[in-house]
This record gives C-alpha cells, structure tokens and sequence, in this order.
C-alpha cells in the first residue's frame, strides 16, 4: 500500500472472484434441518392449540403446557387454575393470554433469531456465504425493529414458566390424593427445562447482573449473572431442548387423556 498524499490512500483493488463461495462443506444443511425442524414443530403445535381436546387428565390432574393456563369458557371448570373468562370460539385458543407472548418471546429470542434468519430468510444462509437479499438493514426498520423488545417479553414468559411449574406441582395431588407416576415426570422435566432456557435468555443474564460496577458489592447479584451466563452458553440446546420437551409432553398427555395408552403410575 502506498500514500500519494496526505489525505488519501491507493491499493490493489479486490480480486474478482465469480464463485459465491470457497465452501467445499455441505453448508446448506445447517439451515435445510432448521426449517425442517422448526415447520414440522409449528405444524404441530397450530394443530393441537386448534385441536381443542385431550389436553387434561381429569384422574390425574394433567395439563398440557399447550392449553396453560386454560382460561376460556370451553376450558373443563377443573383444568381452570385460573378461571374461565375468555369466549369459547373454535379460532379462539384456550390458553390465548399466555400464547401470544410465548410466541413473541421465541421470535425475538437472540438465538431464534440468528436460526431463521439464516434458514428462512437466508440472510446471511451460513459464514463465508453471500446474504440472500440485495439490501441489509437489520433491525432498523419494521418489521424486525421489533425484536428490541425481546427484553419485555422476558418478564411474560417468566410468568407463564411460574404458571407451568404450579400446574406441575398441583399434578402430584390428584382426587385420590397424593400420586406419581410417569405423566409427573414428564411435566417436571418439561418444566425443569423451560427454566433452563429462560434463566440462559440474554435479557435475563443482563438483568440479573447488567449495569453493575462492582460485583464484591452485589454477590447475590454476583452469582445469579453466573447462573445465567452458564445457562446461556449453551442457549441454542436449551432453545431445541424445549421445542422438543413441550411437544413431547403434550403428545404424553394427549395419549393419555385420549385413552391410547395409561399413564404408568408408581404411587397411587
């Protein structure tokens, strides 16, 4: 590089490479699986919000995470931890007032984000790999401006894992009394996981220790950011650990309540 003066600068200019990429790996199935994956995760769970049905075991007090908390009219008086409030419509989920927030806290979760940019929107597909649009504006502009409110969303999902754990406890106590059996275990590892993802969110990790000058002078503080940060560095396994956990939990309770098979009891 030489200097023709002081205030400019001449170089080589940038060879002209025609290929998109020097990637020799299959760097298309990353984002391939990620579609996969997440389609067929969305096509189930649209179907069983919709279904409207098998979603509580009566003898066992089981509730799908999928229908909690059951707040509408059709919801049954006894899966209702909360109460019935909201219209029975077939276009009407039973546990509309804590869906939509789950659904907004997963779209703008820090990792989601970088897996459906990259699979859906191509943007970019993979590293060392051209963006699949002409023009980048990030999160400047609507839509995705929106994603700055992934912090907000926090404290709702926080609330609904609460709601999630209290449906899991009130499963131990079902109309013969105390009860265990496999359906209890189910519903606590779900919740167990749930936890995970949520106390690994950036905007959790950032609240618990963000903003602070001195550690030494807030160790309670101190050791929840340490929590967090631990759970986020593996954010993206927690993230498909819970896809799959909340699909398989429902998928339990739906066999149950429809009879396919019963629920394997250890105590009562």
């Amino acid at each position: 590089m030489t200097t023709t003066d002081d205030t400019s600068v001449s170089a080589p200019p940038r060879a002209a490479i025609a290929a998109r990429t020097f990637r020799t790996d299959n760097w298309m199935r990353l984002p391939v699986l990620t579609v996969i994956g997440l389609t067929a995760w969305v096509a189930y769970a649209t179907f069983r919000v919709f279904y409207q049905g098998d979603y509580w075991v009566a003898d066992y007090h089981y509730l799908t995470p999928f229908y909690s908390p059951c707040v509408s009219e059709g919801c049954v008086p006894e899966s209702a931890h909360f109460g019935r409030f909201l219209p029975d419509h077939p276009l009407l989920p039973y546990a509309a007032l804590s869906l939509p927030f789950l659904l907004v806290f997963r779209l703008t979760c820090y990792y989601y984000r970088k897996a459906y940019y990259r699979s859906f929107w191509l943007s970019p597909p993979a590293c060392a790999v051209p963006d699949g649009h002409a023009k980048y504006t990030g999160e400047t502009r609507f839509p995705l401006i929106g994603q700055n409110l992934h912090r907000y969303f926090f404290y709702a999902a926080f609330l609904i894992s609460v709601i999630n754990t209290y449906d899991a406890i009130l499963a131990f106590h079902s109309p013969e009394g105390f009860g265990f059996g496999l359906g209890n275990l189910v519903l606590l590892a779900n919740v167990v996981f749930l936890w995970c993802y949520t106390f690994g969110c950036h905007s959790c990790r950032h609240i618990m220790g963000g903003r602070l000058r001195h550690f030494s002078k807030h160790p309670v503080r101190y050791r929840l950011w340490t929590i967090s940060s631990t759970l986020n560095n593996r954010h993206m396994m927690w993230a498909w650990i819970t896809l799959a956990s909340l699909a398989l939990t429902d998928f339990y309770v739906m066999a149950v309540a429809a009879g396919w098979f019963p629920d394997l009891r250890f105590i009562n």
